[in-house]
């Protein structure tokens, strides 16, 4: 059975879902997640986790991630995207430095009314279901952060691309919608491009094309996801048999508390742990991976 990740960088007009079906075709295994929904009109880096791997999406959601997106300023629509109906169209006199100049109120950790255009269910129901049937819903803020935010360039006198660092939950469009309003003339997203997701990047990515061609070649190794912990290998039989079972084991060495990839005698990643007093505890488990 394939194991491992593979980082697509992911076509307009696909789903996340969508490329994991390609990919269970491709790969032959129905063992398949990603970490971390673009929607269709969005491109750019999809993790997805074949196998063993899937074990580990959840750690690869909850990291930071980077985008470059199109803001239009002047046009407000009910998906707060260009693919969506218009709502209202306004005369646009804002300069690259008035855009730039309310940024910093979009910077750190704000709160996010999530758009009626999305998956969240509220009552049992997905948004955008209600919002296809023309029905409007309270939604309650949810905090997220921003860690960067910048104005990359001025296209016309109307559009801008914008660089975001940003945490979990974060909605892109939502960003773009409320810089509109804080300048007064509305605005949307018209583009969508993630460049970095759970550490990869655009240039760790492959298309589809050349998934389709070199199948499981392209895997990463699980323990890739993990790069940024340091490396512990097990010393003794006592300590793997331990490890192997799940338990905690103890270590005599002095090393620094935190979170470390722990490794068998035979150079295979077995866990993620955290060591503290001593004691190294699995985090998760990756047997096999």
């Amino acid at each position: 059975m394939a194991n491992g990740i593979i980082i697509i960088d992911k076509p307009a007009g696909w789903t996340s879902m969508d490329v994991c079906a390609k990919l269970r075709g491709i790969l032959k295994t129905k063992k398949i997640g990603h970490a971390g929904t673009l929607d269709p009109m969005a491109t750019g880096v999809l993790p997805v986790f074949v196998g063993q791997a899937t074990r580990a999406v959840s750690f690869a959601e909850s990291g930071e991630k980077e985008y470059v997106a199109g803001l239009r300023l002047g046009l407000t629509t009910n998906t707060q995207d260009t693919e969506g109906e218009t709502l209202a169209q306004t005369a646009v006199c804002c300069d690259r430095a008035a855009v730039e100049a309310v940024l910093p109120r979009f910077v750190g950790e704000i709160s996010q009314i999530p758009p009626m255009f999305s998956a969240i269910k509220i009552n049992g129901q997905k948004l955008y279901d209600l919002a296809r049937q023309g029905k409007e819903v309270e939604r309650k803020p949810r905090p997220v952060t921003i860690f960067g935010l910048e104005v990359v360039e001025q296209v016309s006198e109307t559009d801008f691309i914008l660089r975001i660092r940003c945490s979990k939950g974060t909605y892109v469009r939502t960003l773009c919608h409320d810089i509109g309003q804080a300048l007064g003339c509305g605005g949307c997203m018209y583009s969508l491009r993630r460049t970095m997701a759970a550490g990869f990047t655009l240039e760790e990515s492959v298309k589809l094309e050349q998934v389709q061609q070199e199948g499981e070649a392209l895997l990463r190794p699980t323990d890739s996801l993990f790069r940024q912990y340091p490396v512990y290998r097990l010393r003794t039989q006592k300590q793997e048999e331990r490890c192997r079972n799940g338990n905690p084991f103890y270590i005599k060495e002095e090393l620094a508390e935190g979170i470390y990839r722990i490794y068998g005698a035979d150079g295979a990643f077995l866990c993620l742990s955290r060591l503290q007093e001593g004691t190294m505890t699995s985090l998760k488990n990756f047997f096999g991976a």
